[in-house]
């Protein structure tokens, strides 16, 4: 859908209607049997491979002809807008883990999750994870919120300048609206708002994007609203620039514990059996393991608390064509644990910024669209249901590395697998 009306003027806040909840509490999951396990015998071998891609054809009827290497890529032209000086490409291997089961806003049943990583023991971790996850129940995804930043950034001579010019400002936010409409199919100018730091003014436009992740689309919209401002404005800045490294765009600060992209949050409670046979743990070990890496990443500074969101994050990016540097904000995440009345741990996290495309970028090359489509995630109308995978696998990823530590198995995994 095109750009709707502008929210402006409407306070943001994290929001759970009620036909999400309608839609979450009617979820009706498919039997065990059409979710079938990965075949996982002979990892490393043709044969293997050959299985595998046949599970892909049998269970999903996706297209795998450049993942499995049938066919090569030859349509340099279609590379416009995404490099320059290109010489090839780098060839990175991509695995499958799977089935995640999602009940989410946007993502609802059993998902096959693309990985591409050279990390000996990644997907052997996130497939322990899925599991325990699927045989415990779905993980329940909620999307919260939704927004991409641009902070263009002005310099006065003093204060008074600044003032008025922040005043003219607040007094053309639909006219601002109006020019994103202009300038963008499918962009919205939802939150307008103003930081002061002396004789500096930085202004922070947050948009939605539709389906694409956004980064360009925003900028090119912020860039018509600036030159718009810069005609009309009653004080003229002595200097702009159209980012003031603000916007927390590809890296981590606590400005990105607002959403960047998506702020989603994601639930499962892991039954205490579950915890045993897959995990290989307890669930007071699971628990004491969660609560020392909190308190360790509190004492290092780390914004959030998880333990590898990135390495999850950024496999996916790559396998789907995502700008794999937005990983640096990404990959900031929230969790919490507690063991319930029954013995059964509740485990959930929470990221803000969750920033994804299902089209522009890279979705469109020919391996990267595949996977998208593995996942049926591939065009417009996809991206919620992608960002809530994201989620998903970052959840399962980190309770798999848990219980591995908590166990004492970390070690022998990565001696086993990643060497």
């Amino acid at each position: 859908m095109k750009n709707p009306p502008s929210n402006i003027t409407r306070a943001k806040f994290d929001l759970i209607n009620s036909a999400v909840i309608e839609k979450l509490e009617s979820y009706n999951p498919q039997p065990d049997q059409e979710l079938a396990s990965i075949p996982k015998q002979d990892p490393y071998t043709l044969e293997g491979q050959k299985l595998r891609l046949n599970f892909i054809q049998k269970q999903l009827g996706t297209n795998t002809d450049y993942l499995s290497g049938e066919k090569v890529f030859s349509n340099n032209e279609s590379l416009k807008g995404n490099i320059e000086n290109y010489i090839g490409m780098s060839q990175i291997p991509t695995g499958i883990i799977g089935p995640l089961v999602i009940n989410g806003t946007h993502a609802q049943g059993g998902f096959y999750v693309p990985l591409a990583t050279t990390e000996g023991a990644l997907l052997a971790s996130y497939s322990r994870g899925a599991k325990a996850c699927k045989e415990s129940g779905a993980i329940t995804v909620i999307t919260l919120q939704q927004g991409v930043q641009r902070t263009p950034t002005f310099k006065f001579k003093n204060l008074i300048d600044l003032g008025k010019f922040a005043s003219w400002i607040m007094n053309h936010t639909e006219t601002f609206s109006l020019l994103t409409k202009e300038t963008s199919n499918y962009a919205i100018l939802n939150d307008l708002n103003i930081n002061i730091e002396g004789n500096i003014l930085i202004l922070r436009l947050e948009y939605t994007s539709g389906d694409a992740s956004g980064q360009n689309m925003v900028t090119i919209c912020s860039d018509k609203i600036c030159h718009y401002i810069l005609e009309n404005c009653p004080v003229k800045p002595i200097f702009w620039t159209i980012e003031g490294n603000y916007s927390g765009d590809k890296k981590t600060g606590p400005i990105n514990t607002r959403a960047r992209g998506r702020k989603i949050t994601a639930e499962i409670i892991l039954k205490k059996e579950i915890i045993k046979s897959v995990l290989k743990t307890t669930p007071s070990l699971l628990h004491e393991q969660w609560k020392i890496s909190v308190s360790g990443a509190q004492k290092a500074g780390v914004v959030g608390n998880g333990m590898h969101p990135s390495n999850g994050l950024a496999a996916l990016f790559i396998a789907c064509g995502q700008d794999v540097a937005c990983t640096g904000e990404a990959s900031i995440a929230t969790t919490r644990m507690e063991i319930n009345e029954n013995n059964d741990v509740y485990y959930a996290i929470t990221m803000s910024n969750i920033i994804i495309g299902t089209v522009g970028g890279g979705t469109s090359f020919p391996t990267q669209k595949e996977c998208l489509q593995l996942m049926d995630c591939y065009g417009p109308g996809k991206s919620g249901k992608f960002a809530e995978i994201a989620i998903a696998l970052c959840l399962t990823g980190e309770l798999s590395i848990l219980a591995a530590m908590s166990s004492g198995q970390f070690t022998t995994a990565h001696q086993t697998l990643g060497r």
